[in-house]
């Protein structure tokens, strides 16, 4: 799992900097932020509007705007199902409301221990395996089902 450095507006400032003269500045500024901090913290927003000059609420819009962006740091693992069309067909919908019921949380949110955010994505390109989902960035599980899912739960909280 990827370690996050904790907020400091310094360095957040040398972030902006670094990004701030590329065409389309606000999207490579907003991913270097979220790959630090693991968020883009509010006290950035004006750090960027203030670098690009361009109003608080447009960076706030585009923050909100993509759904990989994140107020608050995730948690220590990240379980991203997909809620495509293909996979909710195949039962999608219930096994996102499974995983809901089974962690405590809804759809974006975080576990009180801080061990899983489960979060939708909108497609991950298994649509011959659906439902399909992601653990980490790095493992692809397809044809989920109730116990598959159970298991993936188990695995995410471990």
């Amino acid at each position: 799992m990827p370690h996050y450095e904790p907020w400091n507006a310094e360095r957040a400032s040398q972030i902006i900097a670094q990004h701030r003269h590329q065409e389309g500045a606000t999207l490579p500024i907003l991913h270097a932020l979220q790959e630090t901090f693991g968020c883009v913290p509010e006290a950035a927003v004006p750090l960027i509007a203030e670098a690009l000059n361009l109003s608080r609420a447009e960076i706030h819009g585009t923050v909100t705007f993509y759904h990989d962006f994140r107020e608050e740091p995730p948690g220590r693992r990240v379980l991203k199902l997909c809620r495509a069309e293909s996979c909710q067909a195949a039962g999608g919908d219930a096994l996102a409301a499974r995983a809901e019921e089974k962690l405590g949380v809804e759809m974006g949110g975080t576990t009180a221990d801080r061990r899983v955010t489960l979060e939708a994505v909108y497609c991950l390109g298994l649509c011959h395996s659906s439902p399909a989902a992601l653990l980490d960035h790095d493992k692809v599980y397809g044809m989920l089902d109730e116990r598959k899912l159970d298991a993936l739960l188990k695995e995410a909280q471990a």
